[in-house]
């Protein structure tokens, strides 16, 4: 690597497998591979402080970035971790149909070299382990509905055998949402922005606490830069959230006035979910309860 190299301003862009990290650098078209692991990171972040760095874009992957987003984070380096949806979609506008790991690693460069993702806030050591508490609980919700499908289908001689893995599931489920409540006790402000988010209707501990973990944010921006946010956001809008919605009477009648419109469901729901989500910020931001005139 040259001086030159090194003054250039560059954006990087990370594809992330299990085994290994693809980089790439915009716009001198440098690549390096190097395997996922702590001690390699370390040393590859050594490299990455000579660098006039803009941004390093890495996609959410669930968990193999974590290692990578810590490392730099601590390191001072300005990451962005990104839904994966939003770089599919520039891929696709910029014509690139072809996969491998060098062209992904390109691709998320020049996505952030062109789109320039906003930051946003590095979880700390107890968001984090919320996230991957919420995780492990929406897995073994996962797990547990397959077997009451199975109920419903399977011979009644093998009834026991499903009962008994229902009662291990549901022990499970409740001893991680327990491990969660304790966790968000242990943080002042997780419990006050918990008891404002609460006081809505359709609104329980688990998508509190799940709004709290994807979107750090809550109650610090206006209402144009929360939506904007929510729309981004790599929040799973299926699980819990319909009920959320005809738990609310106020957020009902809104979902029901969208479908009468010609809203397909999924759509109406989105739409009520980044409602709702920007009536909580402002709920948080002037540390207030519900009230339904909010809406």
């Amino acid at each position: 690597m040259n001086s030159s190299q090194i003054q250039t301003s560059v954006n990087i862009g990370v594809d992330v497998g299990k085994a290994n990290l693809d980089i790439a650098l915009h716009p001198s078209g440098q690549f390096y591979s190097i395997p996922n692991s702590e001690a390699h990171i370390r040393r590859f972040i050594k490299i990455l402080k000579n660098y006039d760095i803009e941004r390093i874009v890495v996609e959410a992957t669930g968990r193999h970035e974590h290692a990578l987003v810590q490392a730099s984070n601590q390191a001072g380096l300005p990451i962005i971790v990104v839904n994966p949806i939003s770089v599919r979609r520039y891929a696709q506008a910029i014509g690139v149909l072809a996969k491998t790991d060098r062209i992904d690693a390109q691709v998320i460069a020049k996505y952030a070299a062109t789109l320039k993702p906003e930051f946003r806030p590095i979880p700390d050591k107890t968001s984090q382990k919320i996230r991957d508490l919420l995780a492990r609980r929406a897995q073994l919700m996962e797990m547990s509905t397959m077997e009451k499908n199975r109920l419903q289908i399977m011979p009644k001689s093998l009834h026991r055998s499903i009962k008994s893995l229902l009662r291990m599931l549901q022990s499970q489920i409740e001893t991680i949402t327990r491990q969660i409540e304790q966790e968000v006790a242990n943080v002042d402000h997780w419990r006050t922005k918990m008891e404002i988010m609460t006081s809505m209707p359709g609104v329980g501990k688990v998508l509190a606490y799940t709004l709290l973990s994807e979107l750090p944010e809550l109650g610090s921006l206006n209402r144009k830069e929360i939506a904007a946010l929510a729309g981004v956001a790599p929040i799973n809008r299926d699980s819990g959230k319909l009920k959320s919605i005809q738990c609310n009477p106020v957020f009902k009648r809104f979902y029901e006035r969208l479908k009468a419109q010609g809203k397909i469901p999924k759509v109406a729901l989105i739409a009520c979910m980044r409602k709702m989500i920007v009536v909580l910020n402002t709920m948080v931001k002037n540390q207030e309860s519900w009230r339904g005139e909010m809406v």
